[in-house]
């Protein structure tokens, strides 16, 4: 089957636009960034990571070579770049992923049925990790 430059450009066309609607979607349905204000990552955020995330994301050999240890390694990102975007938690790959939003579900954090059986992130740890990035992520 040969396939015109024309179905070439609708299907990109299509994907472009499928993309973009599924990403409104999710940022849609995030819970709303805390009022809190100076949120920083050693006072609110380190305690939520250290009971969800460091688990699995530290030491040697960190899941995604993305470790959330440290304020320093959190925005280094992973081995598929930056997952926190200072100023912009909407479009922060993490928040998506603790929100269990993104479209891809292995990327959801924690997982779903993990091995140890971490539960998910609440909407208020979610909303402060939202204003932690929003503020600028110190």
């Amino acid at each position: 089957m040969k396939i015109t430059t024309s179905i070439k450009f609708t299907l990109a066309l299509t994907a472009t636009f499928g993309l973009a609607f599924a990403a409104a979607a999710d940022t849609a349905q995030l819970p709303p960034a805390s009022t809190k204000t100076g949120v920083t990552y050693a006072t609110d955020i380190k305690p939520i990571f250290d009971q969800s995330c460091v688990k699995c994301h530290s030491g040697e050999k960190p899941k995604a070579k993305l470790k959330l240890d440290s304020l320093e390694n959190a925005l280094k990102g992973s081995k598929d770049g930056k997952v926190v975007i200072p100023g912009n938690s909407a479009k922060s790959p993490l928040v998506l992923n603790v929100a269990h939003l993104s479209n891809d579900k292995d990327t959801w954090m924690p997982p779903p049925h993990n091995k140890a059986n971490i539960g998910p992130l609440t909407p208020e740890q979610i909303g402060l990790i939202r204003a932690w990035i929003d503020q600028g992520a110190k």
